[in-house]
């Protein structure tokens, strides 16, 4: 896979037992006590309009392990408009790759500057719409969320979760080695994998139609 990350040896395709390129999609499942050995693959996203991140578990019962994170660089593309091409490009093939069951995506920040919140805006909505292209379901966090989620501190520093995480999947430090909008893509995953026992999580979306039903606000018609 292209860009800027690192990948665990195997992957989620193969290791179903599915040749590498079939394309196909898995039924989406809730883990359960009950079923402690269904698998399940979250893909978070960190959006963004000059790095975008991306972090991907495998879930079995439990436990959660790292299969694969990493950045999409976007900074080379001087339009905005082909930049979120390419974001819908490369999201579209991790979701290829890894055939996730969810999608949990980190809410944007809303500053001051009008401009850079339309773009940021923008660019979530192409990873959404990929995923809503591949029928997979989505849930939003607020960014204030999954810091509370992964180091109890709402208000803790990217540095603080991303050391979190380490020690929580037992990552290595060499794995570790990426820009830290992967580390709050991969934090995004594993807040929705601390919340899948929970029953109620931030907002989520089935489709297209869902997301606007929900968001109208952000839709301008």
């Amino acid at each position: 896979m292209r860009g800027s990350g690192v990948r665990v040896p195997h992957s989620a395709q193969e290791s179903k037992g599915v040749p590498r390129g079939t394309p196909f999609f898995y039924p989406i499942t809730r883990m359960t006590r009950q079923n402690p050995h269904i698998e399940k693959i979250i893909l978070g996203i960190d959006p963004g309009t000059n790095l975008m991140g991306y972090g991907v578990l495998r879930v079995v019962g439990n436990k959660a392990e790292l299969l694969a994170m990493g950045v999409i660089e976007l900074k080379k593309y001087a339009s905005h408009y082909l930049r979120l091409g390419k974001i819908f490009e490369r999201i579209t093939s991790i979701i290829d790759s890894y055939h996730p069951d969810e999608m949990a995506i980190e809410a944007p920040f809303y500053g001051k500057n009008v401009q850079s919140m339309l773009k940021l805006g923008r660019a979530q909505g192409v990873a959404i719409t990929a995923a809503i292209m591949r029928d997979i379901p989505i849930t939003e966090y607020e960014p204030r969320k999954i810091k509370m989620a992964i180091t109890g501190n709402g208000s803790a520093s990217k540095e603080q979760v991303a050391g979190m995480l380490q020690r929580m999947l037992h990552i290595s430090k060499e794995d570790m080695d990426v820009q830290l909008d992967a580390t709050d893509a991969l934090g995004a995953a594993y807040c929705h994998f601390i919340q899948m026992g929970k029953p109620e999580v931030e907002h989520k979306f089935s489709s297209w139609k869902d997301f606007v039903k929900k968001n109208e606000d952000k839709v301008h018609k």
